[in-house]
């Protein structure tokens, strides 16, 4: 086979198909097979949402190209959500409707920086916006958080961290994978040292819609008037449960549309426009909606929250919209094979704190895709990870179950303990 772009093959593979591969050899023995590694919501968009997507899909309007930047209805809806949320003046000129937050976020940083430039990337960071940063032969530059902190980015450690090659810093709030919730005055620190050291401040807000009560609003960076160095991305597959229709948004200076739409051209031409359709009636017709499911959302936080609390060895070490971040109770052992451990041996699929450029000591749960009598269910089968790793009968009875997959982590196998290349 002819070569490949060098830049790609060193960019990591993404790491939830190796854990479901893993989860497809268990063997029933604990209970059902549980997927906790991907943030899916566990419910469907509500029936109204789903004949609009329908009559919608039927159209012959929806079947044509649409403006590449968005069709003006969701353009116009998505900016009166956000001058409705932070105040300010965001107009319809100033989004753009991607294919997913993830292609929001390949779109900007195609247009921030460039070839041997760097993006600083608080960690453990969400893997595909490293894997993106690879892609592009962009440095992905880690800023380090820890438990200590409550996972939160420092702004004097970040600013030593910058030199003149760091185009932009990425903040993901809240936090993929930690669940940190990053406080209103952490994010205006960071607009104001981006905006003195004249970089951009990319805000991803994915899981803005699942804050807990009382913190709808994230910050008031907009109320002034739009930072001419903030670029804001969001999902609404996750708000209206619609994943698989691949719907996302960025907010930027109006400036800044007419470069983006350059790259939109190329990886999109238009975004997926019968969801367009439903969503631009969805963000106000579905509030009440997206209200219940950040209630909901926040009661199964709670509830796993009990569940660490209860846990022998493991430790909740930060919690927040569809995650919990947990240290488990296995000392040095690997997270990698912690995870391998859990899908085969015990159908319980999460991801490695090294996925995200984390520590060995961690796991990520996603809780979103399981109700409340599932998250009470854990309790039992996490005691029974440990008891089984703790006990001589429990590691022979493993032993004779049919071997996992061999493992390959984000990067690198999860033998090297360095999971992405960069520095």
């Amino acid at each position: 086979m002819p070569p490949l772009n060098p830049s790609l093959i060193d960019t990591g593979s993404p790491p939830i198909p190796q854990i479901q591969a893993w989860g497809q050899g268990y063997d029933g023995w604990h209970g059902p097979l549980l997927n906790l590694c991907q943030a899916v919501p566990a419910y469907p968009p509500p029936p109204a949402m789903l004949a609009r997507l329908a009559e919608a899909a039927g159209s012959a309007e929806a079947a044509a190209y649409g403006p590449i930047q968005g069709d003006a209805a969701l353009r116009e809806a998505y900016a009166a959500h956000l001058r409705s949320l932070y105040g300010g003046d965001c107009a319809a000129g100033q989004v753009a409707i991607t294919a997913g937050c993830n292609q929001a976020y390949f779109v900007a940083m195609m247009a921030l920086a460039r070839r041997g430039e760097a993006v600083l990337l608080p960690t453990p960071w969400y893997f595909n916006h490293a894997m993106t940063l690879d892609m592009l032969g962009i440095e992905a530059r880690a800023l380090p958080c820890d438990a200590a902190s409550g996972f939160l980015p420092d702004p004097d450690r970040a600013e030593a961290l910058l030199d003149g090659g760091v185009r932009a810093i990425v903040l993901v709030t809240p936090n993929n994978p930690t669940g940190a919730i990053y406080p209103a005055a952490l994010i205006e620190r960071f607009q104001s040292l981006c905006q003195r050291r004249g970089i951009w401040l990319v805000l991803d807000e994915t899981y803005r819609d699942f804050l807990p009560p009382g913190r709808e609003q994230p910050h008031a960076l907009p109320a002034g008037g739009w930072p001419e160095n903030l670029i804001q991305l969001t999902s609404f597959s996750k708000s209206f449960a619609i994943p698989g229709h691949r719907l996302g948004a960025l907010a930027a200076p109006e400036a800044l549309l007419p470069e983006l739409g350059k790259v939109m051209d190329c990886v999109q031409i238009c975004a997926n426009r019968p969801a367009q359709a439903a969503v631009a009636w969805g963000i106000e017709a579905l509030a009440g909606w997206r209200a219940a499911k950040r209630a909901e959302m926040a009661e199964r936080a709670e509830a796993m929250r009990a569940v660490f609390d209860r846990l022998p060895g493991w430790r909740l070490e930060a919690l927040g919209a569809y995650f919990a971040y947990v240290r488990h109770p296995f000392g040095v052992t690997s997270a990698w094979e912690v995870a391998r451990t859990m899908a085969a041996g015990h159908g319980l699929m999460a991801l490695p704190g090294p996925a995200f450029a984390g520590e060995e000591a961690h796991l990520r749960i996603a809780f979103a895709n399981i109700d409340l009598a599932t998250i009470r269910a854990l309790e039992p089968r996490l005691r029974r990870v440990a008891e089984e790793a703790a006990s001589p009968a429990g590691r022979e009875s493993r032993a004779q179950r049919p071997p996992a997959l061999p493992a390959a982590g984000y990067g690198r196998s999860p033998a090297a303990p360095d999971a992405h290349r960069g520095p």
